[in-house]
């Protein structure tokens, strides 16, 4: 299926509120949630029983040709089969009573599930292998049901969403930004989903907007972020400029709250248990009082990801709103995580959030984000003469060189380097005249026989961007105008000459 493309100057986003639904309507919620279950299952049944039957077939020497044909498993197909099969079996007697978003929902999750399948075995689709999709089951599903037909509204009181069949819910938060954007003709619905999640039901509209281009009030400047744990994020501008953001560490905050809530919730009964008699795993109906220690447990994670998320909007939305060039490196969080002792904390940072959400917000506010390398050096390179450390460890968190009296800040030190590429980007595109702004840029690299490259770039900001001497602690206008991060120290160098602090 192609892709929708947004008309020239707009974009695809998505409003997300919380739903306040009436007790009709959350039984209605559920009863769709459950048809998409329904039609899911249903479909991969009658794609698995094809299959089986054509493997038993071949295994009796059956010739090709005349083997069972294989069943249509695309969604035109999938949605045929079904209506024929929901009105001539008795067991899907309630369909009715559903909208049939709720079972198309279904039947294309199910398709996009073979189609990756299918793609990962053909070696066509980048990521992780993926597996034979599985049978859905009520407990270990996320509700969900996505309409893209009918009624779907934000009413004009900003107070209330219209869907299909489930009418007309109050929402827990004002939609004032997205019915204002759709009076004025700026926006324009594309589809609807409702999701439960985090202990209460969600509407996440995907329109199509109208975004006035804002430039960066600093098109000129570039700056590059070094994300951490003992600081989120290290910035450091092409000016000279240091900002140190300070990670929360909102998990952490929150783990005595959360050790009690799962201490509460494995003392009720749940769905699964030992039989007594035989010690073999079963599974019962769980208790109320489990369901309502699970609800807490869940508000408890909910606030850590709000806080989360609110916290990375703030930051990436203030770094594409001041500087024209951002850099971050290509971090391999997967490889990261393996280091168990630091795997919650990096989790915890949200290092891939970040990611997502500086690429597509340098687009809309018209800047440019480069990525530097995964073999890029930037915490063993000096960002004063340009050495390279042969080795550095993760416990050292002061960069010494061994080439010139520099001391600095590990995390500084990386954030210099990273800013000191997109000084050479800037360089570049100042003297060919390219515009900078609208495009998501890379770093050149060499490629190895592994699609990886090791090689090291060593460049110096004076030299890129034109300035003498060094200056630190001046933190972008959006924040503070102080540094919390040390300032920069002078050493004693190994020639013996002795130099003092700058």
């Amino acid at each position: 299926m192609r892709k929708f493309q947004a008309r020239e100057g707009s974009v695809v986003q998505a409003y997300k509120f919380a739903l306040d639904p009436t007790c009709a309507q959350l039984r209605s919620l559920v009863s769709h949630a459950g048809a998409a279950r329904v039609a899911y299952n249903w479909a991969l049944a009658r794609v698995k029983a094809n299959w089986d039957q054509r493997a038993a077939e071949a295994s009796y020497g059956i010739a090709e040709e005349d083997l069972t044909p294989w069943v249509d498993w695309s969604l035109p197909g999938l949605r045929r089969a079904w209506n024929q099969a929901k009105r001539a079996d008795a067991r899907y007697g309630w369909w009715a009573a559903n909208s049939k978003e709720s079972y198309n929902t279904g039947l294309a999750n199910l398709n996009a599930a073979l189609s990756n399948w299918q793609a990962s075995r053909t070696g066509t689709r980048k990521g992780p292998k993926a597996g034979f999709p599985r049978f859905k089951t009520k407990r270990r599903t996320t509700p969900a049901i996505r309409f893209t037909t009918g009624a779907i509204r934000v009413e004009p009181d900003r107070k209330h969403v219209t869907l299909p069949v489930l009418g007309t819910i109050k929402t827990h938060e004002s939609t004032r930004k997205l019915q204002r954007r759709i009076a004025d003709g700026r926006a324009r619905v594309l589809s609807a989903t409702v999701r439960f999640e985090r202990g209460r039901w969600f509407a996440s509209f995907q329109v199509e907007v109208e975004r006035d281009q804002r430039p960066p009030a600093r098109p000129l400047v570039a700056a590059g972020v070094d994300l951490g744990i003992t600081h989120l994020a290290v910035i450091a501008d092409t000016e000279g400029g240091v900002w140190y953001e300070p990670n929360p560490r909102h998990l952490d905050a929150t783990l005595k709250d959360l050790g009690r809530a799962n201490r509460r919730l494995s003392r009720r009964v749940g769905p699964a248990g030992f039989d007594p008699a035989t010690g073999a795993r079963v599974r019962r109906t769980p208790s109320r009082r489990w369901e309502k220690a699970k609800a807490r447990l869940a508000r408890v994670h909910a606030r850590v990801a709000n806080l989360r998320a609110d916290g990375l909007h703030q930051l990436t939305t203030a770094l594409t709103r001041e500087f024209g060039v951002v850099v971050v490196e290509d971090l391999h969080v997967a490889g990261m995580v393996r280091n168990h002792r630091l795997a919650r904390h990096i989790s915890d940072a949200s290092f891939a959030e970040f990611r997502r959400q500086i690429t597509y917000k340098t687009g809309w506010n018209g800047g440019t984000l480069l990525l530097a390398e995964r073999w890029f050096a930037s915490s063993k390179t000096c960002s004063d003469c340009g050495a390279v450390k042969a080795k550095l460890a993760l416990k050292v968190r002061v960069f010494d060189c061994d080439e010139c009296p520099l001391v600095l800040d590990r995390d500084e030190s990386a954030a210099r380097n990273l800013a000191a590429l997109a000084a050479e980007y800037l360089a570049q595109a100042c003297s060919t005249g390219t515009a900078v702004g609208g495009s998501l840029a890379e770093t050149p690299v060499s490629v190895n026989a592994r699609g990886a490259s090791r090689k090291t770039r060593r460049y110096h900001p004076d030299r890129v961007t034109g300035r003498g001497g060094r200056a630190g602690g001046v933190s972008p206008r959006t924040r503070k105008e102080t540094s919390t991060a040390p300032s920069p120290t002078r050493k004693t160098a190994r020639n013996g000459r002795s130099t003092g602090n700058p």
